[in-house]
């Protein structure tokens, strides 16, 4: 394997890290790397907010769920797709642009999420761990207000990164699923009850897969933060839906 392959191997989510600043040449060069990432159109459908303000990130990391290592993390950027500057810029220009719809919602949230894995890898060419925040997307009102969010603006995920603590290295990182039962050929196709039995009945460890996947459902699918998150989700979509409407 080339150096940037293995480092895409190696790489885990680091949530344990050193009291060691980020210096500035290497946050400059992170946020550079973002911008390199492939965009539609080369629009750049997306802005970065680079969390600098003490204060807003140990607001942030009670309003995300109540993480207390976000407040210590060193590096704590929000990717957020941004059609706001191009609306602007279309009606400045008398282009009599249309409202942005949800198909543009849609392209913008992959330009913004392809930019926060740019910063990701090029993190972990640093030596610099990182930890994707979907918690952003939860707390619709709190968050457009905290982060002064304007119409077409949506804080797509949260990107938190620092040097990692020793106890990052110990933990293992978790088991992918087999490439076959990810990748399909030419068309989709559904797997059956015994098909996904076998793809992740490895998760289950020494339980069932059913003891296992409820377990998971209740926790993840089924919590209040989820429902929240689709709500708040929802709110954004409505937002872009009514007015292209």
């Amino acid at each position: 394997m080339n150096p940037i392959i293995q480092s895409l191997f190696d790489r885990k989510s680091c949530r344990i890290f050193k009291d060691k600043e980020i210096s500035q040449e290497k946050r400059k060069l992170i946020l550079e790397a973002c911008m390199q990432a492939p965009s539609a159109g080369n629009q750049q459908i997306y802005t970065i907010i680079d969390v600098q303000d003490k204060k807003l990130q140990e607001t942030l990391s009670k309003t995300c769920d109540n993480q207390s290592f976000i407040n210590q993390a060193k590096m704590v950027l929000i990717f957020c797709v941004d059609f706001q500057k191009w609306y602007d810029l279309f009606n400045y220009e008398n282009c009599s642009p249309r409202k942005p719809g949800v198909g543009d919602l849609l392209l913008a949230t992959t330009d913004a999420t392809i930019a926060a894995q740019n910063a990701v890898v090029a993190a972990e060419s640093l030596g610099i761990g990182s930890c994707y925040i979907g918690d952003i997307l939860e707390q619709h009102d709190l968050h457009r207000e905290l982060l002064n969010l304007s119409e077409y603006v949506v804080p797509v995920c949260m990107l938190v990164l620092g040097y990692p603590a020793e106890d990052h290295f110990k933990r293992q990182k978790p088991k992918r699923c087999q490439l076959e039962d990810i990748v399909c050929v030419d068309q989709y196709h559904r797997k059956d009850q015994q098909e996904l039995k076998n793809m992740y009945e490895y998760k289950a460890g020494n339980k069932t897969l059913n003891e296992w996947a409820t377990a998971f459902c209740k926790r993840k699918y089924n919590s209040d933060f989820s429902k929240e998150m689709s709500n708040s989700v929802q709110k954004y979509i409505d937002q872009f839906k009514s007015e292209a409407d």
